[in-house]
């Protein structure tokens, strides 16, 4: 699983013009699953993600995770974050899991990483063409992945 989480004075995702979901302060994470990705991958960014220490403390260090200033993560899949530009200039998605896996996979990271936050996340809708808008805060942009934990 690979995960583009940014820093975020607020966010909201629209379908068709109807807003999907809203936050304020937090965290938008970009999320895409591998075809061999499995629960311990997602297990593993679940809890990582509310832990991340992003946020300021009261000496402007990033010290502070989304959980301890008490905001809010939205989730938006993105299997483009396995995208890959080897052969040539058009993108090939073959490294991305099916979608009816993916689903499934989103559905239960969204219900582990909000088990880990505390409370229920905002999310896009899965498979449909939404509009992100975003107040990126810093900007802060970090990538997470699963198969490069030390990335």
């Amino acid at each position: 699983m690979r995960a583009v989480v940014q820093r975020v004075s607020s966010a909201a995702v629209s379908v068709h013009g109807t807003v999907m979901g809203r936050i304020g302060t937090g965290l938008l994470v970009f999320l895409g699953i591998e075809k061999s990705d499995n629960g311990d991958d997602l297990g593993w960014l679940a809890g990582k993600i509310p832990g991340i220490r992003c946020f300021e403390d009261s000496g402007g260090k990033m010290n502070r995770s989304v959980r301890d200033i008490g905001g809010e993560i939205m989730v938006i899949s993105q299997f483009t974050l396995y995208g890959s530009l080897r052969k040539g200039t058009r993108p090939s998605f073959n490294r991305a899991a099916d979608p009816v896996v993916a689903e499934e996979m989103y559905e239960r990271f969204i219900q582990q990483c909000g088990e880990a936050l505390g409370k229920p996340l905002q999310r896009g809708v899965f498979g449909a063409m939404m509009t992100i808008d975003a107040e990126n805060h810093g900007p802060v942009t970090l990538v997470v992945d699963t198969r490069n934990r030390e990335f």
